[in-house]
């Protein structure tokens, strides 16, 4: 089995270096990688689940430390605290239920029947009571006991593994289970509008075709990346209709589209979404022009936290060769005489923030929701105590 701090060390080089395209990759990895951690993890007799909990919190401080851009590592790891304080409460719950149960088929026997010899002399004074005898009785009480511990203990990290097996299944299907949702909102002969390239996205609407829904797609081409051409390509290999338009004509083609259908890179707590650069203009289009502005997401992409928490980083700046050739312009980069700074600055920035009240309508695997409603819906998935995530100090 391999060494689970080597595990680490090499996903966070991967999150470093930005190696893992897409952030079901990333949320896929990283469940798999605590999921290790939570096997190989020892835990004592008492407070188990406080030991896994430590242990996940350890790891989970790096990974979100690695890339802090990257919102699904960090709900990952709340995710799966979360299932450890769920897994434990339902066994403590199971253990109380067990025991109130057997003390109440005890006090019903002992109601129907006359006191036995035992009751007798446990009621007699001490100083004339029968001796108690010692045997291996009280060895094997103990070994018991101990039996018991070890297999609530193995019991506990089975089910907390099993629950991350299903959160890893879920990560792996999501881009279906949002799919299928596909033919309950597009309609016949209408005009989709799009921007960049999202696998959920290109998923969402194929299988609209499937259902022998005929629409055109708009596809904004996303700019400085181009993301886009490679999203209009693969709807054309897929049979869609599809016209390939710059980010500037989107206010200019935006009447003529009925509903405007994008990916997310992250769903905040007020229903506020991280999206690819160039979206909020979008978003503002369709909502000067009464489009329905629909956001597609994962619920490994519901983030508990707002955009205002520092806990939350919510761009990143991209190279500036992206936007520009370095050998055409070196002279405009070069520093200007003694000011000590370049002439011209280039800003990059990755990603754009639309608030929720441009949005209206997310898709996720779990069915179709309000903005408003988001809170709610990201708070069955995490508990309050790992919003932050910080190891407790020793």
């Amino acid at each position: 089995m391999p060494d689970v701090q080597a595990l680490v060390n090499d996903f966070l080089i991967k999150l470093k270096k930005r190696k893992i395209e897409g952030s079901q990759a990333t949320a896929r990895q990283a469940a798999e990688l605590l999921r290790s951690v939570i096997s190989q993890q020892r835990v004592p007799y008492t407070n188990q689940a406080g030991a896994l909990i430590d242990a996940v919190r350890a790891v989970g401080e790096q990974l979100i430390a690695a890339n802090p851009v990257e919102v699904a590592v960090g709900n990952i790891v709340r995710r799966v605290l979360h299932i450890i304080r769920e897994e434990d409460l339902s066994l403590t719950t199971a253990a109380i239920a067990v025991l109130s149960a057997a003390a109440v088929a005890a006090a019903a026997r002992n109601a129907l029947r006359p006191p036995s010899l035992q009751t007798l002399l446990e009621d007699m004074p001490e100083s004339v009571a029968i001796p108690h005898t010692y045997s291996s009785g009280g060895d094997s009480e103990g070994k018991s006991k101990s039996a018991d511990k070890s297999s609530r203990t193995r019991r506990l990290k089975h089910d907390v593994i099993e629950a991350v097996n299903e959160l890893i299944q879920d990560i792996n299907t999501c881009h279906e289970q949002i799919a299928e949702q596909a033919v309950e909102h597009i309609h016949q002969n209408e005009v989709i509008l799009t921007l960049g390239s999202s696998k959920t996205v290109l998923e969402f609407l194929y299988a609209a075709k499937e259902k022998k829904r005929s629409f055109r797609v708009f596809v904004a081409e996303g700019a400085p990346r181009y993301q886009g051409h490679l999203l209009a390509k693969e709807l054309v290999t897929r049979g869609l209709h599809t016209t390939l338009i710059t980010d500037s004509a989107v206010f200019a083609m935006i009447s003529r589209v009925n509903m405007v259908i994008v990916g997310a890179h992250a769903v905040m707590a007020n229903g506020g979404v991280i999206v690819p650069v160039g979206l909020n203009m979008v978003a503002l289009a369709a909502q000067k022009h009464a489009v329905p502005f629909v956001v597609l997401a994962g619920s490994h992409k519901l983030c508990p936290l707002y955009p205002h928490n520092p806990e939350v980083l919510l761009n990143e700046l991209r190279s500036p060769s992206e936007l520009l050739d370095f050998g055409e312009f070196s002279d405009c980069l070069d520093f200007g005489s003694g000011t000590g700074s370049p002439l011209l600055h280039v800003v990059n920035p990755a990603f754009d923030y639309v608030p929720p009240k441009l949005v209206s309508l997310f898709i996720t695997d779990t069915g179709g929701h309000n903005p408003s409603y988001m809170y709610r819906l990201i708070a069955d998935y995490y508990s309050a105590d790992d919003l932050v995530v910080r190891r407790r100090a020793t």
